[in-house]
């Protein structure tokens, strides 16, 4: 039976990809494994430089003075090196869920951080509005979309200030003015490929601005100048990564994904609406097309309607705990045709009950 992988991440992947990233396991380069090779062989450094320029083409930063980088740590190592590279006196942070709420513990040990808005008030069910960045800060941080809580921003502001935006869970999905962010970071595991690798795109004229001493490998700069190789890179990662901008690419890139995902959410969000035996979380206005937040509105069924997901061969539907209930996380590559499933299976509970 085919399975419906709707997990948060890591992600689901094309199965395209899936098979050439085992077979490149097997035998990448005359016999020998991708995981094998050295990473300063000409494959790798070939697979390297393509990754990153298809990072920089799909996100049309081309000659912009932008580079990308592949490096480890997670996302979770963005929100402190965010703070090593740019954090000189304050920044400005909005508070949308759990990550930029990290964010913001983190860059506090180095300086003073001020959140420009919040919406923790309500459990992180909307995206705060009509908020003012201070043009003397030394930067503002934003998450696009919010995992855990399914709410997602539509827009941006027009910041004085250099931006930076975690766009781990919806990088590539939509079409965006990607040259209005001076820092770009990414987990690799919501959209691009396996855990292990983040991809960061930086406009180099922010970089270079702080009096404090940075390490080496906490170093933008560092990275910058040694290619993204500055230690060994995750070189499965970075591949498979690499193969998953391919096969977005052969699709027509962003602009073509960005309409099977409106279809995807289109679908899903208009059961949640139509079906009295479900409540969506996140408010309307702000609702992610990545990540769609429900409960049951009578716990009786709970049993019932997991039975009949688990039967459908639906995996990765549970909440997470801070929201309790579901999330179908809808990445580029999971098909409208599972989102299809799940809604029949939404409908049938509807009928049954």
């Amino acid at each position: 039976m085919k399975r419906h992988n709707f997990s948060a991440g890591p992600c689901v992947l094309p199965g395209s990809v899936l098979q050439k990233a085992s077979e490149a396991v097997i035998n990448f380069d005359n016999g020998l494994s991708l995981l094998e090779i050295s990473h300063r062989s000409k494959p790798f450094v070939d697979i390297m430089e393509n990754a990153r320029a298809l990072a920089l083409e799909l996100l049309g930063l081309e000659g912009k003075g932008y580079k990308a980088l592949f490096l480890q740590g997670g996302a979770s190592t963005q929100f402190l090196m965010v703070a090593l590279n740019m954090l000189e006196k304050r920044a400005g942070y909005l508070n949308t869920g759990t990550w930029s709420d990290k964010a913001i513990k983190e860059a506090r040990i180095y300086d003073d951080i001020y959140e420009v808005a919040s919406s923790k008030d309500a459990n992180y069910n909307y995206i705060p509005k009509g908020y003012d960045i201070p043009s003397d800060y030394d930067y503002f941080h934003c998450t696009s979309n919010n995992t855990i809580f399914g709410t997602q921003m539509k827009e941006f502001p027009n910041a004085p200030i250099p931006m930076v935006c975690d766009m781990s869970s919806d990088i590539f999905s939509r079409q965006l003015d990607f040259s209005k962010f001076d820092i770009i970071y990414a987990g690799a595991q919501k959209n691009m490929g396996p855990a292990g690798t983040t991809l960061v795109v930086i406009k180099e004229d922010v970089l270079g601005k702080v009096s404090r001493k940075i390490p080496s490998m906490m170093d933008y700069k560092v990275h910058i100048s040694k290619s993204s190789m500055f230690n060994t890179p995750p070189v499965f990662a970075v591949y498979t990564s690499m193969l998953t901008l391919e096969w977005l690419k052969g699709l027509g890139g962003i602009s073509a994904i960005e309409k099977e995902n409106e279809k995807k959410a289109q679908l899903i969000y208009s059961e949640i609406d139509l079906n009295p035996l479900f409540k969506g979380f996140a408010t309307k206005a702000d609702r992610s097309t990545m990540n769609a937040t429900f409960t049951l509105a009578n716990e009786d069924l709970k049993e019932t309607f997991e039975t009949m997901v688990k039967e459908a061969g639906i995996n990765g539907l549970n909440g997470h705990r801070s929201v309790g209930g579901y999330r179908a996380s809808m990445y580029n590559a999971l098909t409208l045709e599972s989102v299809g499933v799940l809604v029949d299976v939404m409908s049938e509970l509807e009928r049954k009950a």
